[in-house]
């Protein structure tokens, strides 16, 4: 039984696979409709964090694949505390066909997958955010016709997306560059990781030199969930960090922007950018929902293996 808990557990060809089920699905989708292949099944949904985009695509997929999903708030489960993780594990295995957890603790995610008989999926926690990722790579592929070789730069706060979508460059033979302040740069362990993955990071304090020669220019919110007491101090640091119009004419005439949202404009992005032509905000966020219907069905069905 597989789970989807980091990038980096999947190979080159299986992310490869991913992608083209996902373009599959989206236009069967697109064409009248997908064929209900998890028609019974249901997807346990846990959420510690508040979330848009994850509840509604992992709702929505599992609606469009004839199944459904189930939303489990903090107060109902109080993951660890009320219940062990173990014995909720356990019973949402006997009730549902696969779970999907948005947690601050990655060893919830993994606890999870050690006791479940059921496929998890990592829909996001504090270190990383493998689903964006994936849907991410996916927008990318779609807009330039292929992975291999581009350049992703990312600009802002070195997070748990930043280290999902290194993962996913690496896998996919991609370049990428980071540009984080000094004291917010990606940990060396992530740096080390994906460097045996054959990725070598740009990392530097700089970024009009990150988005030199970038086809695509990537940034998040300078304060995530949980760090909101870092807020004030963050927005002293990370200004010179903004993607602007002035950081986007030092890039490409044909550079694009992606950002997993939501996005705090005025901070970390500007409305020009945000809105302009060059922007693949929504068409990425709505890929969220195509490239979780891939993972379902890849992890929950014998369909398309």
């Amino acid at each position: 039984m597989r789970h989807f808990l980091e990038i980096a557990e999947w190979s080159t060809s299986e992310l490869d696979q991913l992608i083209r089920l996902a373009v599959h699905l989206k236009l069967e989708w697109q064409s009248g409709g997908n064929q209900p292949v998890l028609g019974g099944k249901v997807l346990g949904m846990i959420f510690q964090k508040p979330s848009l985009r994850t509840r509604v695509s992992f709702d929505v997929a599992m609606l469009h694949l004839g199944g459904h999903a189930l939303y489990l708030s903090p107060a109902e489960i109080g993951l660890g505390q009320r219940e062990s993780i173990a014995d909720v594990a356990r019973v949402l295995s006997g009730y549902t066909q696969g779970i999907m957890a948005r947690v601050f603790d990655p060893a919830h995610i993994t606890e999870l997958a050690k006791w479940s008989s059921v496929p998890v999926i990592n829909g996001l926690s504090d270190h990383s955010h493998p689903c964006q990722a994936l849907a991410d790579v996916l927008t990318l592929y779609e807009h330039f016709g292929q992975l291999r070789g581009l350049k992703i730069a990312y600009v802002g706060d070195s997070n748990n997306v930043t280290r999902s979508l290194a993962e996913a460059a690496a896998r996919l033979g991609m370049k990428m560059s980071v540009a984080s302040p000094r004291g917010y740069q990606l940990d060396t362990a992530t740096v080390q990781a994906v460097a045996a993955m054959g990725l070598e990071l740009d990392i530097s304090d700089d970024p009009a030199r990150a988005v030199a020669g970038a086809d695509a220019i990537y940034t998040d919110t300078w304060t995530s969930m949980g760090q909101e007491q870092e807020a004030e101090e963050r927005r002293k640091v990370f200004p010179p960090f903004q993607v602007n119009a002035d950081l986007l004419q030092k890039a490409e005439r044909h550079t694009v922007v992606l950002h997993c949202l939501p996005a705090h404009r005025g901070e970390e992005i500007t409305d020009e950018v945000a809105d302009g032509p060059q922007s693949l905000l929504f068409p990425q966020a709505a890929n969220r929902l195509h490239a979780q219907k891939a993972i379902l069905v890849r992890l929950m069905s014998n369909k398309y293996h």
